[in-house]
């Protein structure tokens, strides 16, 4: 039975297996990614928060989507250039997961159970769909595709500082 987002393995970009066990005692917002998107400028709000709460013991996980628009049609090679030329990301970026229908993601199927969208919707509307969770791995909120990065930071830092 899975009781929380470290339950879960999944697979990094370069095609390492990531154990998310290891982010146990981290304060973590999960996102699904897309690099043609009106949302992609959010990878640079996303790595100044990176930047500024990551010494703290704040990570987030990067998972490429193509379910919405064909907004990520690359390669996860592709992606991985994208993001570090465009955004110098240095946050982890995993390789491209289905976050809705029936070859969802199991993490993304446990993360839309713990915090369903509007009206109780478990599927997700578009890429950028954030999900923050706990030092514990206890999924605390989901934020819509608008909310822009640092809009989210108070709630990260209460958790950190729990």
């Amino acid at each position: 039975m899975t009781t929380s987002v470290h339950d879960f393995d999944m697979q990094l970009s370069n095609g390492q297996t990531q154990t998310l066990s290891d982010y146990r005692g981290k304060v973590l917002l999960i996102v699904n990614t897309a690099s043609q998107c009106g949302f992609t400028p959010q990878y640079a709000g996303l790595q100044h928060l990176y930047q500024q709460l990551g010494p703290e013991g704040f990570e987030i996980l990067a998972f490429p989507c193509n379910q919405f628009g064909q907004q990520e049609p690359g390669s996860n090679t592709d992606i991985q250039q994208f993001c570090d030329l465009k955004f110098n990301v240095s946050f982890p970026l995993f390789a491209k997961v289905e976050v809705n229908g029936q070859h969802a993601a199991p993490l993304y199927q446990y993360l839309k159970d713990q915090a369903p969208g509007i009206l109780g919707s478990k599927s997700i509307k578009w890429n950028f769909t954030k999900f923050l969770v706990d030092k514990q791995g206890k999924v605390v909120k989901r934020y819509a595709s608008t909310t822009k990065p640092d809009a989210m930071r108070a709630d990260i830092q209460a958790l950190l500082s729990k």
